[in-house]
């Protein structure tokens, strides 16, 4: 038997990958030990410089520690040189993600079945119904890391979503790349299908959705979001910028306009939250103001904000003009609006009650995503009613 570590950076797709090498080595007989394992996986980023620095220095971390380290995902993918002069007990492997599992465990080699059907790591279940994106915007690596877009048949997402409710989670997250180009022409699926089937799976208390390109917000998803009584109230959609001349730059396929009207519908119902990149090629003060502006025009709370990174084989790889101080105050600015909308949200839940997913010692979050500061003793894992006694910078504290 080995025993062996699985560790992550960058998004919930990571995640999700982490986990499947995770479950395929545990399939294989294989024991997971959070220190002093035999084996290390590191699954890795690469949508910014630092992201890719960030996975180098665990890897070499993790090899100090190992006795065989493997390098997966985006980075891996992007830069197998970038974990070149490591010790030569890593191990950087270049396949797509649903490759990759399979190719660890068979290196580290079975002993036998004992437990193929493991339970996640987290609270919440994320659960993969797509990958890779078949879209060029001119900053995003992703399709050159991932390949094209692809979904998984959805009779193998809903027996995964009632597999994960039966081991205990309360909260189920469809994830994926590019979320709606989920396509199952087969079965006649789309994503607004399969939201509302996968909402109806029985003990499931909570749906949710990773993050959605405006594009596919459609009337057909909204219906469904609506409709869907255990669709959690909130919806992360990616802005990106807020101008539309920087918008045409990156390529993203929308305007201003389209992305303030089709959030519309919602504004009222749902927690909306974003990204954005800051100190793109394109970007001037005029333009970072007007994201300013369609952020808070756009209703949205909480905001990832990213300095521009240029990433090798994109459109915009060779251009950067932006210096890093004026990246790090747009994203401070950026950041400060960001945290005033997510306080003027929070307020308005003091005297109100909640329902509360615990995910860890008196923290967890709202059916609408917002976080909230409950007591110690509350159970992790478990959902708990609360009513709102203040707004603090942490989030909501419950009475």
């Amino acid at each position: 038997m080995t025993t062996f570590s699985v560790r992550f950076l960058g998004c919930k797709v990571s995640h999700v990958d982490a986990h499947e090498v995770r479950e395929a080595l545990l399939a294989g007989g294989h024991a997971e030990r959070d220190a002093a394992a035999d084996v290390a996986v590191v699954n890795t980023c690469c949508v910014t410089n630092e992201a890719v620095a960030k996975s180098r220095k665990e890897a070499a971390r993790a090899a100090r520690s190992h006795r065989r380290v493997y390098v997966t995902g985006c980075g891996a993918n992007l830069r197998a040189d970038a974990f070149a002069d490591l010790p030569e007990n890593v191990v950087v492997i270049a396949k797509r993600s649903e490759e990759t599992p399979a190719f660890v465990a068979g290196d580290v080699g079975a002993i036998g079945c004992v437990q193929a059907d493991a339970r996640l790591d987290r609270v919440r279940a994320f659960v993969k119904v797509q990958d890779g994106c078949s879209f060029s915007c001119s900053f995003c690596v992703i399709p050159l890391v991932r390949g094209e877009s692809r979904s998984r048949a959805a009779d193998a997402v809903l027996a995964e979503i009632r597999r994960r409710v039966d081991q205990g989670h309360r909260e189920v997250i469809l994830t994926g790349i590019n979320l709606g180009c989920y396509r199952d022409r087969a079965a006649g699926y789309d994503l607004p299908r399969l939201v509302r089937e996968a909402g109806a799976t029985p003990g499931l208390e909570r749906l949710r959705l990773s993050s959605i390109e405006i594009n596919h917000v459609n009337d057909a998803l909204v219906a469904a979001l609506r409709d869907t009584p255990t669709l959690s109230r909130h919806l992360h959609v990616p802005l990106q910028s807020g101008d539309d001349g920087v918008l045409r730059a990156m390529g993203r396929r929308y305007s201003v306009a389209t992305y303030l009207r089709r959030l519309a519908p919602l504004q009222d119902e749902f927690n909306l939250t974003s990204d954005v990149i800051v100190g793109f090629p394109a970007e001037d003060e005029a333009a970072f103001e007007s994201t300013l502006r369609t952020a808070r025009d756009a209703g949205l709370t909480k905001i990832h904000v990213f300095p521009y990174s240029p990433r090798p084989g994109t459109v915009t790889a060779a251009d950067d003009p932006v210096s890093p101080q004026v990246k790090k105050e747009r994203g401070a600015r950026l950041r400060a609006a960001s945290h005033e909308a997510c306080l003027a949200r929070w307020r308005t839940k003091v005297g109100r009650d909640d329902t509360v997913l615990v995910d860890r010692p008196g923290r967890g979050y709202g059916d609408d995503y917002s976080p909230w500061l409950v007591p110690e003793a509350a159970p992790v894992g478990g959902l708990v009613r609360v009513r709102g006694a203040a707004a603090t910078d942490e989030g909501v504290l419950a009475a």
